[in-house]
Parts: C-alpha cells; structure tokens; sequence
C-alpha cells in the first residue's frame, strides 16, 4: 500500500506492535519519569503541593499553571521562583493572552475549540513574548506552549539571546500530537517537552516513543474537559511505554479554574492536595509492579527550576570577581 510505504520513509511501521524505544529513553539522571502536578495557580497552591507532597512523602518534580503568567504580579512571579528553587521544582506557567480569553467569540464556540490556546494577530504574539520576558525577569525557567508560531518566535529569541537559553518550552496539551510525525514536527521546532493526549493507549505511546527521544507530559488522571480518564494503576506499563515521562495527575471531577484568582483560592488548594494523594496512590502501584523504574530526584538535570533574581545576581558578581 502506499500509505505504508510513506510511512515507513518517517521510521513507522504500522504492522507493528510498537517498536523499541531510541537508544537514551530516559532522563540526564537515568530516570525513567517525574512527576508533575497542574494547574498549579499561585504561590499559595504552590506552597500546598510542596507541603501535601512532604506529608504524603511524594517528589514532585514539576508544577504548572494554567491561567497564565499575565495574570499574576510581579511578587507572585518572584514567590514561584522562590519556592520552586528551594524545593528544585520546575515551575512551568502559561503564556498570556491565549485566544480563548480574548474578546473575539471563535475560540468559545463548541467548534472553535480547538483554537482556545492560540494567539490572535501580531498584537497576541507580542503580548505573549513580553509576557515570556516579564516572567524570565522574575525567575521563571518553563513555559506551556500553545501556538506554533510563538513557539517559532521564542526560540529565534533564544538564538539572537533575547532570551536565555535554558528555558523550557513545554508544548500543552492544547497542542497535543496525536501522531509521530506531529510530534517529530514540533520537536524540529523547537519544543523541549510535549504534552500528548490523555487517552493514549500504550501501544499508541510506545509508536510516539520511538521516533523521539523528546520527554513526554502525559495525564495519568485528566479533568473532564481533558476525558477524564483514570489510570493511576497503570503509571508503570506507562512509564515503561513511554519513558522518559512527565507523569501528570489532573483530577476528575473538580472544578475547571481557569482564569484563576483569590476567588477560587480555597478550591484550587483542596484540588492541588487530592492531585497529590492520587500521584501518591499511582506510585503505590508502580512500586508494586514496577519496581525497576526510577523517579527523578528534586532539582534533576533537565528540569526549567526557577532562577530567583538575587541568585542571577550573586551568581553575576561572583563571576564578575572571578574574571578580575
């Protein structure tokens, strides 16, 4: 057929059961997935994760946020940053203003769904960028990714270093590949981690698997709006499929927060701490049957931890004084 011959020029055999995972299927530090709590939406939800994950004796490696960077001051940047780099947490936020906030009605329709995370006109991607900008200057290392062309701006940024070079450009689930090509493609763009559709099956995972070496954000518990799914028993044939894994603990049945404020702030704090209960309960079960698979330690190589300003600087004067 000719649809397999095509294919197979892109590495992907479709009469086969999977394929074996590339060579370096892991993280830097030989993990094989981290953990990643979302819709994080504030330093106060971040201060409830980092105290739940401590009670529940859980490593949480990575956060993230949902609503936006924009919608937070700059002192709620600067918190993040604080507490993600003391407890060596990435704190991945979302870039502002995405076109589901925006004033036209497209994005709000049941068929223009699909556009809620893109961004609107030049004026869009220029809000987006200095948002990017705004964040980094407070210590902010991760970012959710919704837009191809954003990603395409930012990582031009990065070459003419307008922006650092070790940020991580997290492509959301907004913008999830469903096929390895689409992946490949965004991975030749630039994109550092890619969020795949929550209700992937493991055979589907490992076909993402082997034509990338690029980590993958998979919700192993999704909201509804995401399908709800429930799968902490199998994080370990996940993890095996899939690895090296961001393995991200939605939570079904609660409450949708975004655009999230002091008004939801009790809520997205109960929410954050069932998030981590489940994490806890699905790596009860890896334990159980997967033993082998390890977890990233806090502050691994590879993981966008904040780099709060007065370290930027003491680090900046230490250097200074090193080359005098």
């Amino acid at each position: 057929m000719k649809a397999d011959a095509a294919l197979l020029r892109f590495g992907l055999d479709v009469a086969a059961d999977g394929r074996p995972a590339p060579a370096g299927s892991c993280f830097p530090d030989g993990a094989a997935f981290r953990v990643e709590i979302p819709s994080v939406e504030g330093p106060q939800v971040l201060e409830e994760v980092v105290r739940c994950a401590r009670d529940e004796g859980v490593t949480v490696n990575r956060v993230s946020q949902g609503s936006g960077a924009m919608l937070l001051r700059e002192s709620e940047l600067r918190a993040m940053a604080e507490l993600g780099a003391e407890a060596g947490i990435e704190v991945s936020l979302f870039v502002g203003p995405r076109e589901g906030f925006d004033v036209g009605a497209h994005a709000r329709t049941p068929d223009g769904a699909a556009h809620f995370g893109q961004l609107r006109g030049s004026r869009g991607l220029r809000y987006a960028a200095e948002d990017i900008a705004r964040a980094v200057d407070c210590g902010i290392r991760s970012f959710l990714i919704a837009d191809i062309g954003l990603l395409k701006l930012v990582t031009d940024m990065q070459s003419v270093a307008e922006l650092p070079s070790d940020l991580v450009w997290k492509v959301s689930v907004m913008m999830a590949p469903s096929n390895p090509i689409s992946l490949q493609l965004l991975q030749s763009l630039g994109a550092t981690t890619a969020n795949i559709p929550s209700d992937v099956t493991v055979a589907q995972l490992r076909e993402l698997r082997a034509v990338t070496v690029l980590p993958l954000d998979l919700y192993v518990e999704s909201p509804d709006s995401l399908g709800g799914v429930v799968r902490g028993n199998e994080l370990g044939d996940l993890v095996a499929a899939g690895a090296p894994l961001y393995a991200k603990f939605g939570l079904r049945n609660s409450r949708a927060l975004y655009p999230a404020g002091h008004h939801l702030l009790d809520e997205a704090c109960a929410i954050a701490r069932e998030k981590v209960h489940r994490a806890a309960t699905a790596l009860e079960w890896l334990a159980r049957l997967h033993p082998e698979l390890a977890q990233s330690e806090p502050g691994a190589t590879g993981l966008g931890v904040p780099r709060p300003p007065e370290v930027m600087l003491m680090e900046e004067m230490a250097a200074r004084a090193t080359n005098r």
